[in-house]
This record gives structure tokens, C-alpha cells and sequence, in this order.
């Protein structure tokens, strides 16, 4: 019933993303509708805590990855890149103008 209630509770919010308040009115109608203990609740709310966490870095790391694949294929060049080759430009236009 647990894993039942989880997964439910998930799919209804998507990434739990609930204030303090929300969450413990949630705890409290957990605790009510489905007798559940005060540290079943806790442990509940937190597995899903950081399942949200960890699916947001997944998707954080998904997006950089597709960015990164988008630049590549546009030929864009990173701003390090950038920096260095306009800095090596200047320092042969200073060369040019002494020598």
C-alpha cells in the first residue's frame, strides 16, 4: 500500500515541489485517510523529496547534454574558446604594431 500511495502521490505532483505548509496539511491528510504514522509519513514525504531532487538533476543534466549537442552542431565555439583566441589576436596585432 505504501509503494501504491508513493507512486500515486508522485504522479499526481509530479516533482514535489510543496511548501512547508502544504506539506505538512499533506502529512496530516496522509496520517488521517491512511493511518499512517507520523514517521511513515516523514519517511514518505522525504523518499519523494529526493526522488524529485534527483530526477531534476537528471533532467538538468539531459538538457546540458542536448545544449551542448545543439551548439556543436551549429558550430558555435565556447566562451573559453572565444577568450583565448581574441586574446591571442591581440597580443599578434601588438607584434604587428612594434615590429
Amino acid at each position: 500500500m505504501f509503494d501504491l500511495l508513493e507512486k500515486a502521490f508522485l504522479a499526481g505532483l509530479g516533482a514535489v515541489s510543496l511548501s512547508r505548509k502544504k506539506t505538512d496539511e499533506f502529512l496530516a491528510e496522509m496520517k488521517e485517510k491512511y493511518q499512517m504514522t507520523e514517521e511513515e509519513g516523514k519517511a514518505f514525504i522525504e523518499k519523494a523529496e529526493k526522488m524529485a531532487r534527483e530526477g531534476k538533476e537528471r533532467v538538468a543534466e539531459m538538457v546540458d547534454t542536448e545544449v551542448k549537442k545543439v551548439i556543436d552542431r551549429i558550430g558555435l565555439v565556447p566562451r573559453e574558446e572565444f577568450d583565448r583566441l581574441q586574446k591571442r589576436i591581440e597580443e599578434l596585432e601588438e607584434q604587428l604594431r612594434k615590429g
